[in-house]
């Protein structure tokens, strides 16, 4: 079916290479088995993340700063003013429709960097990157909300921290929170 009305019954037979590159989840790509309503947090990004869950994260209070309009989606960033260095920014990317499948699509291409991580309450994770910033304590992780639907987290070690722990595990840690959020059990 497309449009709501009924295709002609070669059509789904005929090579397209439009219509190939839309299907999801792609060639290797896992399935979100169970979609996340991602849409009331598109509106309201900053409620990604709890006041308790920011204090847990950064030991203490950051204003959020929500960004509704940003060319890759609606997002949230939190950002000391202290100097650290620390951040951490939350993007419900909207630039296409195809999920993980475009992070996928990717990898050795535009992402030199990456790596799937272990799922987040069933939800599938992927670090990726134009590079392995890693060493320099930043590491962007995509969390597949649905087939076609994904958040992506991106984080900032605070200068302490670069060498101490994973930057991707890291920004797996806050995927956790963030998922939790999604399902209203935070």
């Amino acid at each position: 079916m497309t449009s709501g009305t009924a295709a002609p019954a070669a059509t789904p037979s005929l090579p397209s290479p439009s219509g190939a590159s839309q299907e999801v989840p792609g060639p290797g790509v896992p399935k979100v088995a169970v979609p996340l309503d991602t849409d009331r947090f598109k509106s309201a990004p900053c409620s990604a993340l709890t006041a308790a869950q920011v204090t847990e994260l950064f030991g203490r209070e950051i204003t959020a700063k929500p960004d509704i309009e940003g060319p890759g989606g609606p997002g949230c960033s939190w950002d000391p003013v202290d100097g650290s260095r620390a951040s951490v920014n939350v993007l419900f990317t909207t630039v296409d429709d195809l999920g993980l499948t475009s992070v996928y699509r990717e990898q050795g291409k535009a992402y030199k960097f990456f790596q799937p991580l272990d799922p987040v309450d069933g939800y599938p994770v992927v670090a990726y990157g134009t590079s392995d910033a890693r060493s320099t304590g930043r590491c962007s992780v995509a969390v597949g909300t649905s087939d076609r639907s994904t958040v992506d987290i991106t984080i900032f070690q605070s200068q302490a921290k670069i060498g101490t722990t994973d930057p991707c595990q890291v920004a797996r840690t806050v995927a956790e929170k963030v998922v939790a959020s999604l399902k209203g059990t935070s």
